[in-house]
């Protein structure tokens, strides 16, 4: 429809005051639609992670007091990834799925003590890989099929653990179908998936490396099993892919660089999609904002509104927690 010709029509009576910019806003920001990424540590609570500053990693008990702490603000989930130093790596990565690694203890004791927060996990090897990879590295190259089997055993001992949400990220083909084949006949049948179905090889995953240990183990890069970050219409039939083989939501990664991706995401197929806004997006507005550059908080509140403007459910952001009280007043 075309508006009215000038002056019948002025677009600014709407923008002239808050309580008039409320009332036609067109996309909303609540902490329920948060998803808080933390990183666990066998070490001292409290261990920053330099290259994103205001994080930290954090213990088992450490998690459940953030898992109180998201529970006070609205925030419905949190999403786990552990920390591991190199001499803890090994080459057949059996501490993914170790009933008494890390992530599944955490698993355990939050939803004892918050059980109405829901608990998100990650599945792939690169916290665990001595090579840093998101599967095995056979001469030089991940294999698929063998990674699968291992992303089997570390999805159904996070499953056992607890957990609400499993993430598979590491964009194996047919990981998805043989997770939820081995969820259903193991009778894990109400455990969700959040596929990480359009997850691309990106330049913006710097920092986050730096968090769970895997920068210096890694050799090479992960280009040959993450997409190419120019293409689009294969992120649709990846996510068509994940859809068919059991994924009840699916996630775009990185976040605002492929805000397109998640519209068209949306756009296509109707269901919950959600982004990632990685640790390099977070890291380039703290750095801006520490020196300066940009007003934090209105940049920070500006960036995950175009999430949710792209057609995302929901967001997975380091800024959690200070957008929540900002959000809550």
């Amino acid at each position: 429809m075309t508006p009215a010709p000038f002056p019948l029509f002025r677009a600014r009576r709407l923008r002239r005051s808050p309580a008039l910019r409320a009332l036609v806003r067109e996309s909303s920001l609540s902490p329920a639609d948060l998803i808080w990424p933390i990183f666990l540590t066998a070490g001292e609570d409290g261990e920053p992670v330099a290259s994103m500053p205001g994080v930290h990693r954090r213990s088992i008990a450490g998690a459940v007091e953030a898992a109180r702490e998201a529970r006070g603000l609205g925030i419905p989930a949190l999403c786990l990834f552990p920390y591991t130093a190199m001499a803890e790596r090994t080459a057949d990565c059996a501490a993914a799925w170790s009933p008494e690694n890390l992530p599944n203890r955490a698993i355990r004791e939050i939803k004892d003590a918050v059980p109405e927060i829901a608990v998100m996990t990650d599945i792939a090897l690169d916290p665990y890989n001595i090579d840093g990879h998101d599967g095995f590295l056979r001469g030089g190259s991940v294999a698929n099929d063998e990674t699968v089997e291992a992303l089997v055993r570390m999805a159904l001992a996070q499953a056992e653990a607890g957990a609400d949400i499993l993430g598979p990220s590491d964009m194996m083909d047919g990981r998805i179908g043989a997770i939820r084949r081995a969820l259903e006949a193991e009778g894990h049948r109400d455990v969700t998936i959040l596929s990480y179905a359009a997850k691309y090889a990106s330049a913006f995953y710097g920092p986050f490396r730096d968090a769970v240990g895997a920068s210096a183990a890694l050799r090479g890069d992960k280009a040959t099993y993450q997409m190419d970050p120019a293409n689009g219409d294969e992120a649709l039939r990846m996510v068509a892919r994940d859809l068919s083989e059991g994924a009840d939501m699916v996630m775009v990664k990185p976040g605002m660089p492929y805000l397109d991706i998640c519209r068209r995401v949306k756009e296509a197929f109707g269901v919950p999609t959600f982004a990632y806004q990685v640790s390099g997006e977070y890291a380039m507005l703290r750095a801006a904002a520490a020196h300066g550059w940009l007003d934090g908080e209105r940049t920070m509140l500006e960036s995950l509104i175009a999430f949710r403007r792209a057609g995302c459910d929901g967001v997975l952001t380091y800024f959690a927690p200070e957008a929540a009280r900002l959000l809550s007043g």
